[in-house]
């Protein structure tokens, strides 16, 4: 269990943090922006789940699993694969974790309607707070792959795939909240000319 009794310890005063293991780097290195896209995209699903915890409850039971496991996600992240013993078994994501939000995206993607354009962030207040979501979690996405390219790094794949799949989930959750797609608000290609 973590303990923390004091918030500040001065250590990243000079730009650095500590890793998992206790390498420092800076705090503009490719990993640490990955860590903190994942827990931007945590907060933008708690913000929410302010507009689906009392409505969209079986939505909202989705998220809260999701904002545990992006926790585990930038543990995962935070453990660098360098193969160095750590004395114990990191926390990584793992397969179970990405197929229960596959099941989740199939149950609900099942009562939506099908899409016939893309459709535009919006709608009700849970869907567009549920599309803001879903663009942080696609730049997690895509700094985990930055990261996962960079000569010597090396990440969780399963990591990358849950992340993306969080991505879908957002998407047809954001749709399920908009009258399972009755309300979505379609793109018009050209509308404005």
């Amino acid at each position: 269990m973590v303990k923390l009794n004091k918030i500040y310890t001065r250590t990243g005063d000079d730009g650095t943090t500590g890793l998992v293991g206790g390498a420092r780097r800076s705090k503009a290195d490719l990993r640490l922006e990955a860590v903190g896209a994942v827990d931007e995209a945590n907060a933008a699903i708690g913000l929410a789940r302010l507009h689906t915890a009392t409505v969209h409850l079986e939505i909202d039971a989705m998220l809260s699993r999701i904002q545990n496991d992006l926790f585990d996600l930038g543990a995962d992240l935070a453990t660098p694969e360098d193969g160095k013993p750590l004395g114990y078994e990191p926390l990584r994501i793992v397969a179970s974790q990405t197929e229960k939000v596959e099941t989740d995206i199939d149950m609900l993607n099942a009562r939506l309607q099908p899409l016939r354009s893309f459709i535009l962030p919006g709608g009700s207040p849970a869907a567009a707070a549920l599309h803001l979501a879903r663009t942080v979690a696609r730049r997690a996405e895509r700094v985990m792959v930055a990261l996962a390219a960079r000569p010597g790094e090396r990440i969780n794949p399963e990591g990358l795939k849950y992340i993306n799949r969080v991505s879908d989930l957002l998407f047809v959750a954001a749709r399920s909240v908009n009258d399972n797609g009755n309300a979505d608000v379609l793109w018009v290609p050209g509308k404005n000319r």
